[in-house]
């Protein structure tokens, strides 16, 4: 089967432009308007990557993002009409795994969305378990143990844990991480990484606050200590 992208935008104008831009990379669309049709369709269809318009005329994209999240891992973009931090960070924290700014040019967004495939279907070279203290990382099984409880991760979660445990102690930039986590080589923003950081570590530190493993070193990057 060939590579499905669900596109969810209300604007017939633009899901037009977009269906008509992914087409063109050989892809299938799928489309929605609202967001309980893209919920339903979503459930009978296998996607590879769901495209999430931010203003939707019922349940609006961060909700959308939220329920598909809480049963699947897939690659997740979310679109908003403005560079607003708010709901950058707000799409992000919903658990979408980049986002693009409108008006966006369609080879940026087939550039994007082919990074985000790539990384979905390259597996991680074999690595041997990892232990941080209590933190315990099988980056050959996609597990991840605190306290002998297993953490679940989302994939890009997953993929920032094991790309700052390969090299533990050592200062990764954000520009490095974008590089090896998301595979953005000329566009980049930092807000990516530090909202999957925060993400992060809700789910791996016993205190986020305070970070004893997911720690920042100011004006550099972040790195993984014991």
């Amino acid at each position: 089967m060939g590579t499905r992208i669900l596109t969810v935008e209300d604007d017939e104008r633009i899901r037009t432009a977009v269906r008509l831009a992914l087409e063109d990379e050989g892809w299938t669309v799928i489309e929605a308007e609202h967001g309980e049709e893209a919920l339903a369709k979503f459930g009978q269809n296998p996607t590879d990557v769901v495209l999430i318009d931010i203003m939707l005329p019922d349940i609006d994209g961060f909700e959308v993002c939220r329920a598909i999240r809480r049963t699947s891992d897939v690659p997740i973009v979310m679109v908003t009409a403005r560079d607003d931090t708010h709901d950058v960070v707000a799409g992000l924290e919903a658990g979408a795994d980049d986002y693009l700014t409108k008006p966006f040019a369609p080879k940026e967004l087939s550039a994007r969305i082919r990074a985000l495939l790539r990384r979905a279907r390259t597996a991680d070279p074999a690595t041997p378990q990892l232990q941080f203290g209590d933190l315990e990382i099988i980056p050959d099984e996609g597990v991840v143990r605190r306290d002998g409880h297993e953490v679940h991760l989302t994939k890009t979660e997953f993929k920032l844990l094991v790309e700052l445990a390969a090299a533990p102690g050592k200062v990764l930039s954000r520009e490095t991480l974008l590089d090896k986590v998301w595979g953005y080589d000329y566009f980049a923003d930092g807000r990516l990484v530090d909202v999957h950081v925060r993400r992060l570590r809700t789910k791996v530190e016993h205190d986020p606050a305070n970070p004893r493993h997911v720690v920042t070193v100011r004006g550099l990057g972040y790195k993984l200590q014991t």
